[in-house]
Formats: C-alpha cells, sequence, structure tokens
C-alpha cells in the first residue's frame, strides 16, 4: 500500500490546498481550461503538489506527459522526445523537477523547442528557479508560487485518508503527524504509512520513533516554532543570555533545522546589531555555513557561540530603521532625479581618492536625512570617522 500514490490527486479539483492557482479564478487554471497555458516554471516547498499539478495539467489537456530531473537529464533524450512528435497535431508535456539544475547546453538546447511552441515545459524547483536560469527562458515562461499546505487543510484531508483506510490514531498522534511534516503531504503519508505497519491505532510514540524531529523548519507542534523562535530572537535582542539559550535548546529538541537557527540570527545580527558590531554579521554568516555541514549534534555548538556572541554585543537598529525610511520616501513621492554629474562617463563627476578620499559634492537633490547613528559600539568609531573627514575637507 503506498498512500501517497494511492492519495494523489488526478484532478484540480482533488488538490489540497493552493487556492491561489487551482481555483475557478485562478489565472492558472483559467489559462489551462482555454488551453492557453505557457511554458510555466512551479516553485514551492517540497510536498505541496509541484508534480501532482504537472500531472494534472497534462491529464486535462489531453497531452503526453514526459517527466525528466535536471540533474540526469540527457541531452539526446530530449531531442528524442522532440522527434519523437515532430509529425504530431498532439504536442507533449515535458515536466523537468529541479529545473533550477539546468546546465548552460541544458538550457541552450531546451530553447529553441520552447521558442516554436514544440510541448509545454513545466518545471519544479523547491528554490526561485529564476535565478538560475537564463534571461531567454524566463521571457517565455511564466511563474508560479505554489504555498506549504496550511495545517487545516491537512488535517482535514488526513481524516479523509484515515476514515477510508480504516485506520485509528491515539490522542495526539495525528497533530505530531501533521506537525512534524510541516506542510508536506507526502512526507505526512509516507509516516502514517510505516507507523500503521506498525501498530493499528498509530501510537504517537511509534510517529516519534520514525521521525523525532520535524522534516523541515517547525517543531513538532503547530505553533511552537514561531513561539520559540520570536522568544529566542527577543532574548537575545534584549541582551539575555540564558534566556536565548534556552528558548534555542528547545527549538532544537523540536527538530528546528540548525540552518533556520542560524539563519534567524543573521537577521538579529543586521537589524539589532549592525555597526555597533559588524563581525557579528560575518559570525552568523560562518555559522550558516558551517552548520549546514555539520548537522546535529555538532551544529549546536557553533550555534550556542553564536547565539551568546550577538547577546553580548551592543545593539543598533539604525541600518535597519535608515533603509525603511529610505524605501518609504520611494513609495510616498517616487525615486528621485539622479544629479547630472553622478551618471556614467561624466566629467563633472569628482573622484574622492583625487582629493584624499573625501570632497564636498552634490549625491541627492534634498537634504533628507535617513541614517541617524546610534552612537553605540564601532557605530559611533565610524560615524567620528566620517565626521572627521568632512572637517578636514572643509578646513582646506
Amino acid at each position: 500500500m503506498n498512500l501517497a500514490l494511492k492519495y494523489r490527486p488526478s484532478r484540480l479539483e482533488e488538490m489540497v490546498g493552493q487556492k491561489h492557482i487551482v481555483s475557478s479564478e485562478a489565472a492558472f487554471r483559467i489559462l489551462l481550461e482555454k488551453g492557453a497555458l505557457p511554458h510555466s516554471l512551479l516553485y514551492g516547498p517540497p510536498g505541496c503538489g509541484k508534480t501532482t499539478l504537472a500531472r494534472i495539467v497534462a491529464n486535462e489537456s489531453g497531452r503526453p506527459f514526459h517527466e525528466m530531473n535536471a540533474s540526469t537529464l540527457k541531452v539526446d533524450e530530449l531531442r528524442r522526445i522532440f522527434k519523437k512528435y515532430e509529425e504530431s497535431l498532439v504536442k507533449p508535456v515535458i515536466f523537468i523537477d529541479e529545473i533550477h539544475r539546468l546546465g548552460k547546453n541544458q538550457q541552450e538546447v531546451l530553447l529553441p523547442y520552447m521558442e516554436e511552441e514544440k510541448a509545454l515545459i513545466l518545471g519544479a524547483s523547491t528554490q526561485n528557479p529564476y535565478y538560475a536560469l537564463s534571461a531567454a527562458i524566463r521571457s517565455r515562461s511564466h511563474l508560479f508560487q505554489l504555498r506549504e499546505i496550511e495545517y487545516e487543510e491537512m488535517w482535514s484531508f488526513l481524516q479523509r485518508v484515515l476514515e477510508a483506510e480504516n485506520i485509528g490514531m491515539e490522542d495526539g498522534a495525528g497533530e505530531y503527524l501533521i506537525a512534524s511534516s510541516c506542510g508536506d503531504l507526502r512526507a505526512m503519508l509516507n509516516l502514517l504509512e510505516s507507523a500503521s505497519s506498525v501498530s493499528v491505532p498509530v501510537k504517537l510514540s511509534t510517529l516519534k520513533e520514525l521521525r523525532p524531529q520535524a522534516v523541515r523548519s517547525g517543531s513538532a507542534q503547530k505553533s511552537a516554532h514561531y513561539e520559540l523562535a520570536s522568544a529566542m530572537i527577543k532574548s537575545v535582542r534584549g541582551s539575555d543570555i540564558d534566556a536565548g539559550l534556552y528558548y534555542m535548546a528547545a527549538l532544537i529538541e523540536g527538530g528546528e533545522p540548525p540552518e533556520f537557527i542560524a539563519r534567524r540570527l543573521a537577521i538579529l545580527a543586521a537589524e539589532d546589531i549592525g555597526n555597533a558590531n559588524p563581525n557579528a554579521l560575518n559570525l552568523a554568516a560562518s555559522t550558516i555555513v558551517i552548520v549546514e555541514h555539520i548537522g546535529y549534534p555538532e551544529a549546536r555548538i557553533p550555534l550556542s557561540q553564536l547565539l551568546i556572541y550577538l547577546a553580548s554585543s551592543p545593539k543598533s537598529n539604525s541600518a535597519y530603521r535608515a533603509i525603511d525610511k529610505a524605501r518609504k520616501a520611494i513609495a510616498s513621492h517616487g525615486p528621485k532625479r539622479v544629479p547630472p554629474h553622478l551618471l556614467n562617463h561624466s566629467k563633472e563627476y569628482l573622484y574622492p581618492h583625487d582629493f584624499g578620499g573625501y570632497v564636498k559634492q552634490l549625491y541627492k537633490d534634498d537634504d533628507e536625512i535617513y541614517y541617524e547613528p546610534s552612537g553605540i559600539g564601532f557605530e559611533k568609531r565610524l560615524c567620528e570617522w566620517v565626521e572627521k573627514i568632512k572637517m578636514r575637507e572643509s578646513s582646506s
């Protein structure tokens, strides 16, 4: 019994979640029903329905379906598929999983077939493929983002499966099954299948034995992921080392991946410490790389080191406030004119290095100030240096 295959949707109406894609008002569905769906790139987290949606497109449009993976795709195989349908009025759907892994040569081979619409090309990725694909591929495709399936949607789906399969569950087992699957339907059904093979009703202890940690960022409680992460960040921002360590430990014990914790702390390093201690961001960046390579249990040590360092650092949110103030000004009044002497190849531009590192000149057409330094930690030294070079220039 393969529950993931057995309960894979075959029609748009059966899709779990993704209402912004499959509802009757959604552009994707309207284009599909009118036979006007262009080459499309689907991206979203694992188990959210990308491959299923591609199969449904082929099924509902009556087209042959060919599924490939970019990491193993061979150009000759691709050419054989296109040749097979050269004289056919029905053009196939070619689905390329992990499309962000397509090499330059593979993209160049694919491009003319996309241009001539020899097939409908659908790509899928867990990350935004626009950053990895050529401009030519991007300009011929639409991008559709699929979202992590909500807890309530997974619960409703799970109830239907349990009833259809006559599977009972202990109290708390369903909640753990869903929360530890982190929006991944496939992961949920695979764990249910294994646990129900051990015993029925399914025991919570069996689920925890088979999956002691969540499959992705998110502890094995519905809201604990957000609450613990928030508590950790607020504790570090408040320089409470012990509280920060406690909430980090709770996240680790709840199955939170080390990469998630490191990313959250990196954001804090820029947002709440900034130039009061610029090395905080360097250490956070290094920690992200380290924990990605070593994983648990050792990853807990550099994470602890980073948290203690951040909590102990002087705090400044000046950089965070400055960029938001500048963005708000642009949103309210639109972008301002760039002074002519700052444009490329302008002969009126004064090159600061020719004047000892600083020369006074107009850089924007107003006196609006966005950056208001805190005067804390290293940020104070930076401000003193800026003032010093400006005073030196004005006195010369």
